[in-house]
């Protein structure tokens, strides 16, 4: 009987073909054909996991909550759930201000050119009326008269390439409601008006997590014989998108492939060198983003398993268990899309209960975004290196309570990542605008920090199982394949 090829090695191979495919197709020119072809099945493939993402969340919450044996245990689960998720992205935070506190990447340019990048800074706190941090002044010395020339020109083209970035200003248009709001407007957030509308709508993901847990917690307050058909209905859906999971995944290789040609050969058009361009130029920056990631996903996720759960996973087990998941989160750049993949990693190829998975990962897929926040702190304080603004270590401890709360109160804002990332910078009095600098290689950086947004859903789930003993690791042969 011939050895069926494991799934995680496909896809590896779909990723590395599909890198090759878009080298090759810029040299030769074409990468027409390759977006006009190839492409649209990576779209299809995306929109795929996005449609069975919220009811996979949907069903498998509310089976979860109402097959608890205690309706008060929803809310101690809860709490831990939360406090974790937290603690977790409080340590991402901290090891990003680490590293480029200790690798300064945005010191790498010239004295002259961060002269003038200073004074734009200037510039900008005069037209702004923010007050300039740390009390140094160029604009007003004279002896920098021909940088203060350059600097305004600079920053005028700056200001002009903004505006002219629809995306980027909704973007920020979106950080002034996120800061307009009201302390507590993320709970009012949360409960839906309209859940029929909030189910078409991934961005509201958190109202469906709501719905869903008010859904179950009721079923268990009802008569067993009441509620019998109910949950015999919400047992056969959740099934059948199982299911479809397991379809989706059997053709995932070649979804991959033609994902990352398409979003390679968009970046590189028929000119290669523009890749290689755009991460050279931001190359120092790029390390230290990666270094604070690989050290998450590679060091501490696993250390924590092997502390809660001992030798019973251990560390290639873990990724051996989790790696489709990640290999997709790499491929599709969203936890929300990944989602009912990681559900069957971690519930049949771990082995945590169909309780915790159901209730946690809907939660981490949302509010969980420790690589998201681990990339703000290092492009905040590089942004700042970059532009000769010291922050003291008063502003960087507001950099890391605000990339926490950030992470969980932008959960439902379009371009979360990059409207977290403007909140960061205002709040420590930087220009918001600034976010532009590193756009280029911001595509790249979030196929990588998805990853370690959904390796740590899967670590809290398993640590979360673990201490509620609802943990049975399953052996590697008795692992689901797809």
């Amino acid at each position: 009987m011939k050895r069926k090829i494991p799934i995680h090695w496909q896809i590896i191979i779909g990723l590395l073909l599909g890198v090759l495919w878009a080298i090759c197709s810029s040299f030769l020119g074409w990468s027409d054909f390759t977006l006009n072809w190839i492409d649209p099945f990576g779209k299809i493939f995306i929109k795929l996991l996005k449609m069975i993402a919220v009811p996979i969340v949907l069903f498998s919450l509310i089976k979860g909550v109402s097959e608890l044996a205690d309706i008060s245990k929803l809310g101690k689960l809860g709490f831990k759930t939360l406090g974790i998720y937290i603690l977790t992205t409080v340590i991402a935070v901290s090891i990003g201000l680490s590293l480029v506190n200790i690798f300064k990447p945005g010191d790498t340019i010239s004295n002259d050119q961060k002269i003038v990048n200073r004074i734009q800074y200037e510039i900008w706190c005069e037209e702004s009326g923010n007050k300039i941090k740390d009390g140094k002044h160029f604009l007003s010395n004279p002896a920098y008269k021909s940088e203060v020339d350059s600097a305004k020109v600079n920053f005028n083209k700056q200001k002009e390439d903004f505006s002219n970035d629809e995306s980027l200003l909704k973007r920020k248009e979106n950080v002034g409601k996120q800061k307009d709001a009201r302390p507590l407007q993320f709970l009012v957030d949360i409960v839906p008006s309209n859940i029929f509308q909030s189910l078409t709508d991934l961005k509201s993901m958190l109202q469906i997590i709501f719905f869903a847990a008010f859904f179950g917690a009721v079923l268990l307050l009802i008569s067993k014989e009441k509620a019998q058909p109910v949950n015999a209905l919400i047992d056969g859906l959740n099934d059948v998108f199982l299911k479809m999971v397991d379809l989706i995944m059997k053709a995932a290789p070649f979804f991959v492939f033609a994902l990352l040609a398409g979003k390679l050969s968009e970046l590189a058009k028929d000119d290669p060198s523009k890749l290689f361009d755009t991460f050279y130029s931001l190359g120092a920056y790029c390390l230290v983003v990666l270094g604070g990631l690989f050290l998450m996903a590679f060091v501490f996720y696993p250390l924590l398993v092997l502390f809660f759960t001992g030798k019973n996973i251990g560390y290639a087990g873990f990724f051996k268990r989790i790696s489709p998941a990640q290999f997709l989160a790499f491929s599709t750049s969203s936890s929300a899309a990944t989602l009912p993949i990681t559900i069957e990693c971690v519930r049949d190829r771990i082995g945590v209960s169909k309780e915790i998975t159901s209730f946690v990962l809907p939660i981490g897929a949302t509010v969980n975004m420790d690589g998201t926040s681990l990339y703000q702190a290092v492009a905040a304080i590089f942004l700042a290196q970059y532009f000769g603004v010291d922050l003291e270590l008063s502003q960087q401890l507001t950099i890391i309570i605000t990339a926490t709360l950030a992470s969980i109160g932008s959960a439902a804002v379009p371009g979360a990542g990059v409207v977290m990332l403007m909140i960061v910078l205002e709040s420590v009095g930087l220009n918001a605008e600034w976010v532009a600098l590193i756009l280029p290689v911001d595509r790249i950086l979030d196929m990588c920090r998805t990853v370690v947004n959904v390796t740590g859903d899967a670590t809290v789930a398993t640590v979360i199982a673990s201490s509620e003993r609802k943990l049975e690791v399953i052996p590697d042969e008795k692992m689901q394949t797809y």
